[in-house]
């Protein structure tokens, strides 16, 4: 596979994510497959499970033709950049490539992918330059900066120069020193060639655990949250109803508490959009959100939605192209004191 046709799938995927305050995380939108459209090859159904510890993603095609058909698929990683010594991401795992647990399966068979890594800044592919130099890729790894730090001190302007690295003053025992400390985008794409059986159905499951964007306290609930700049956009990402809006105020009136609602934060972006490439409407569509505890609180935009137990919520669509990403808000009751 060409590395443009990878960049090219990487690219549809590049992650969005913002911390609201210094306590935050920021969580890294993540979506399902990504295939090289191919008119033959219709989505019947697709069966998506959303929680904070896993996403799961089971779809069932057919394909109409009467010869069997190949096409690639992809799974593009978050992108991963590091802007600043504040940037503060939500990576669940310490795995310098498959970031997020992913693996697959089709027809009930583990299915063995290929990954592709390639290191960006300002634009420019410099994987090279970094493998050269013995740097690790992932660049929110200790072991990133630390390879960096280890450089010779008259490479270093040449690295700030190209955008890959800038300095930091910091202390790690020994006084305040330089620092170099990465600054380039990582993109990890999984992919594979996938078969399609003529006139047959092919199922094909994947799971991995979601990028999940945490603050310390919900800012919810506070008294003059509603004329903060961010509430906004929170209104319109999550689509806060009254009811929601009137459970987190009556929790923060009781807790007394003269900032936000008594509650944490657990946020989880999941780009629907991109499962809009294949052969017509997705027939069957299918969405399950769990909050995780009967005690949280759950908010996310869509219609339809009905409560199937203590935790669980689920929407079902016939005939679906998605149109928007979802964004769910998870608000965890906080301990008493």
């Amino acid at each position: 596979m060409s590395r443009t046709a990878i960049a090219i799938i990487a690219a549809a995927m590049a992650a969005m994510g913002s911390a609201v305050a210094n306590d935050s995380s920021a969580e890294l939108g993540t979506g399902g497959l990504i295939f090289v459209r191919n008119d033959d090859v219709e989505m019947r159904s697709e069966d998506l499970s959303i929680s904070t510890r896993e996403v799961n993603v089971r779809y069932r095609f057919f394909n109409k033709s009467d010869k069997d058909v190949t096409v690639l698929v992809a799974f593009p990683m978050p992108e991963i950049r590091i802007d600043g010594p504040g940037d503060n991401i939500a990576i669940p795992t310490e795995d310098p490539v498959n970031l997020l647990a992913f693996s697959t399966i089709a027809d009930g068979r583990p299915v063995t992918t290929q990954v592709e890594q390639r290191v960006y800044a300002f634009g420019l592919d410099r994987t090279q330059m970094l493998r050269d130099l013995g740097i690790p890729l992932a660049p929110h790894l200790q072991a990133a900066s630390e390879a960096l730090d280890k450089l010779p001190r008259e490479k270093w302007d040449g690295l700030i120069r190209i955008g890959l690295a800038e300095i930091e003053q910091y202390d790690v025992g020994q006084g305040m020193k330089d620092h170099l400390v990465p600054r380039w985008s990582l993109q990890t794409t999984f992919y594979w060639q996938q078969t399609f059986r003529a006139k047959a159905d092919t199922l094909i499951e994947h799971k991995y655990k979601p990028s999940v964007g945490a603050s310390v306290q919900t800012s919810l609930g506070s008294p003059n949250a509603a004329k903060e700049d961010w509430y906004s956009d929170y209104k319109q990402k999550y689509c806060l109803d009254r009811d929601f809006n009137t459970a987190i105020d009556r929790a923060r009136r009781e807790a007394k508490s003269q900032f936000g609602a008594p509650y944490s934060e657990e946020r989880v972006e999941y780009i629907l959009k991109t499962g809009a490439n294949w052969s017509g409407p997705i027939k069957d569509f299918r969405l399950v959100i769990d909050k995780g505890e009967a005690s949280n609180l759950v908010s996310f935009c869509g219609t339809g939605v009905k409560k199937i137990d203590a935790t669980q919520f689920e929407i079902r669509k016939s005939d679906f192209t998605p149109d928007n990403d979802l964004h769910v808000l998870i608000l965890k009751r906080l301990p008493k004191n």
